[in-house]
């Protein structure tokens, strides 16, 4: 067995992408998602990459099915089990406004109805010290109600379980006999074992809603492998940019929900490895390195296909993760990677409205599509702008896959134009310009809404349409650099095969500095990173290459938010200048996150953090070129009002510079380069574009 396959499974296609660790080559492709049966794609797809399934060493995908059921409101029914006095709590949620200055801010309707939550009595206090033992029978009354109404799943949230666990435990025990493995059960201190009862309570429902759809998924695609006589293990992304296998991942469903999208900042994370710009890994793939060129570890990862736009931040080499986030307005604690997605794509449907040009969200989705891909569209959209440019090769679009209509794209933007009294290619430039300034508003708030400069960043860009805007959106922000990875379109999956498998492990720890023992929070930190090292054997990922990270979340006294600060290792907090190294820590991370501190304040401890990392071999291997090259041409192409001779050119046959104004056209992607910008192949097959600003 000699192929490492990755998959990204999106809305219209499915990507894969191979590592034949035999030959040394990367192969890339896709075929058609098939949603009534995404099995079907995922081997239409792998037949397009490897011969024999059988030889498949390694398997990973993406999934975006948790997510798919959370916005589209098809997930579970659930149950919540809540402790005595605490119906309400998911109810009321957080008192503050998101948006200040809006005056039709709504809170998102609760996933669960009031009158889907029972109690359950008896109670623990702060320290998780028991006042009042379980009611068992409150428990047993709920598992009947869930059993007699039809419920998927039930989650339970009890006070202050994150201290202490057993009335939880138990709970649990009580409904999985009753109820069997029908229905879900979803405990909330497993979900999260962390502080904040409305915001472990959300976790623990979000967990429910979504994980009977992804258990189902993840079981039909481990049960049609093994039809197909593969017994590699299924590995899944996770949010926080880590591998599990399936079996994790079917316990704990909440982790997969942006397992897709994450796939590219994992890939922006491996390619800031391979260009230098990043801590590294040994020979065996093992541990950080050190970053010795600064801030040149940073890159903003734009991932632009045909409805969405993601933005995602690497950060001296290492993905933007957050410990909690929101998705959806509900909050959700577990570690997770920033990403930022707006309406914006190749099927962002232009209109105007009160006389003026507005671009998306709508999108024209896949059917019927662009104007240009002749499926019976007639609004135009971003893809058919482009094609009215001249800035997309019409006979040779996704590789050849498809054949655009150019005169049908005209068309429709010509439509509007006389909506709008425009020129019509004036107002393809214009469609192109807004659809750039809503991108690059999207990556401002990631960078310069939390003081950080875009301009210390290189934009790595990828997705089908990513590297087609990637030079005009680096423009705006002043980005001197844009990269272009191998297969740009199938980049997330590329993404995939370099992640590690992660496991993240939390223990509560309130203590102030007069009352820290250091020794004492070594030992926990000691006994976390034993638990983690076991989860890594259990994914199955060798000894020799595992690691270990660890980390405190910290605040000053009276305050509510937290910073997480990272540390050496687990011995540190025992050395005897712990408490004052550490607080210079927190002051640095606060005045860089704040823009100030108050080094003077005594701080407080809250959480400790550890994260272990199973690394697999690197597959930094050159893209192997396609067997036939068809010899470039010239075509006119508009570029800031005028027409410009621009060669299109296949990417295989690149080799030193290229100055633009060019096109080059590959498999899964288009890459425009402006005049005045200059583009470079670095060795590992990278298209390197330099923009003048």
């Amino acid at each position: 067995m000699s192929y490492r396959v990755a998959m990204d499974i999106g809305g219209t296609f499915t990507d894969v992408v191979c590592y034949d660790e035999r030959s040394g080559t990367v192969t890339a492709s896709k075929a058609p998602t098939t949603p009534g049966d995404l099995a079907e794609g995922v081997f239409a797809a792998l037949g397009r990459v490897v011969d024999d399934p059988a030889e498949i060493s390694f398997f990973v995908h993406g999934t975006t099915q948790g997510l798919n059921a959370l916005l589209e409101r098809k997930g579970a029914r659930v149950l919540l089990l809540a402790g005595q006095g605490g119906r309400d709590v998911y109810q009321i949620a957080r008192g503050n406004r998101d948006r200040m200055f809006d005056l039709r801010y709504r809170k998102p309707a609760p996933l669960v109805p009031r009158q889907d939550v029972m109690e359950a009595g008896g109670r623990l206090d702060y320290l998780g010290r028991e006042l009042a033992p379980l009611d068992e029978e409150s428990v047993r009354a709920a598992a009947r109600r869930a059993r007699e109404e039809g419920f998927d799943a039930v989650a339970v949230c009890l006070l202050f379980s994150y201290a202490n666990p057993a009335h939880e435990l138990r709970a649990g025990e009580i409904l999985r006999a009753e109820l069997g493995e029908d229905v879900l059960v979803v405990l909330s201190h497993e979900v999260a074992r962390e502080w904040r009862e409305y915001e472990r309570t959300s976790s623990a429902v979000l967990e429910a809603y979504t994980g009977p759809v992804v258990r189902r998924y993840l079981a039909r695609i481990e049960r049609r492998f093994a039809e197909r006589g593969l017994t590699v293990p299924v590995h899944v992304m996770q949010s926080s940019g880590g591998l599990v296998n399936a079996s994790y991942a079917m316990r704990r469903p909440l982790q997969t929900l942006l397992s897709g999208p994450v796939g590219g900042t994992m890939g922006g994370v491996a390619a800031a490895r391979l260009l230098g710009r990043g801590p590294g890994v040994d020979e065996q793939g093992r541990g950080p390195g050190v970053d010795e060129q600064g801030s040149r570890g940073n890159a903003i990862c734009i991932d632009m296909g045909g409805t969405s736009f993601d933005v995602s931040l690497v950060v001296n080499g290492r993905p933007d993760v957050s410990a909690e986030a929101g998705i959806e307005g509900y909050p959700v604690l577990m570690p997770i990677v920033n990403l930022h997605t707006i309406g914006a794509g190749g099927g962002s449907i232009a209109y105007a409205e009160a006389g003026a040009l507005r671009v998306g969200p709508e999108s024209a989705g896949a059917v019927p599509g662009p104007a240009c891909y002749g499926r019976g569209g007639a609004r135009p959209t971003v893809t058919d702008a482009n094609v009215a440019l001249g800035r997309v090769d019409p006979a040779w679009f996704a590789g050849g896959l498809m054949t655009l209509d150019v005169e049908a794209a005209g068309t429709a933007v010509a439509t509007l134009a006389d909506e709008l009294d425009m020129d019509p290619l004036l107002l393809a430039e214009g469609i192109c310009d807004v659809a750039n300034a809503k991108m690059a508003q999207a990556i401002r708030t990631l960078t310069v809404e939390h003081g950080i400069e875009p301009r210390e960043f290189a934009l790595v860009a990828f997705g089908g349409a990513g590297a087609m805007h990637a030079a005009f959106i680096a423009r705006e922000l002043g980005i001197s650099e844009v990269v272009v990875p191998r297969f740009p379109g199938a980049f997330s999956a590329w993404g995939m095969l370099e992640a590690d498998v992660r496991r993240d492990l939390t223990h509560p720890y309130f203590r102030s500095q007069d009352t820290l023992d250091g020794p004492d929070m070594s030992r926990n930190f000691v006994t976390l990173e034993e638990d983690a090292l076991a989860a890594l054997s259990a994914q199955g990922v060798p000894e020799e290459r595992h690691r270990v990270e660890h980390a405190v979340d910290m605040r000053y006294e009276g305050q509510d938010y937290t910073l997480t600060i990272p540390l050496r290792d687990a011995a540190e907090p025992a050395e005897p200048e712990f408490l004052e190294m550490i607080a210079a820590r927190y002051a640095e991370a606060h005045t860089s996150r704040y823009g100030h501190a108050t080094p003077e304040a005594p701080v407080e401890f809250v959480m400790l953090r550890s994260t272990g990392f199973g690394s697999f071999p690197r597959t930094a291997a050159a893209a192997q070129e396609a067997p036939e090259e068809r010899a470039a041409y010239v075509r006119d192409v508009i570029f800031d009002g005028a027409v410009h001779s621009t060669p299109v050119l296949r990417r295989s046959s690149l080799d030193g510079e290229l100055a633009g104004p060019a096109i080059v056209v590959e498999e899964t992607a288009t890459t425009v380069i402006p005049p005045g910008c200059v583009a470079t192949v670095d060795p590992n097959g990278f298209l390197i574009v330099k923009v003048n600003l």
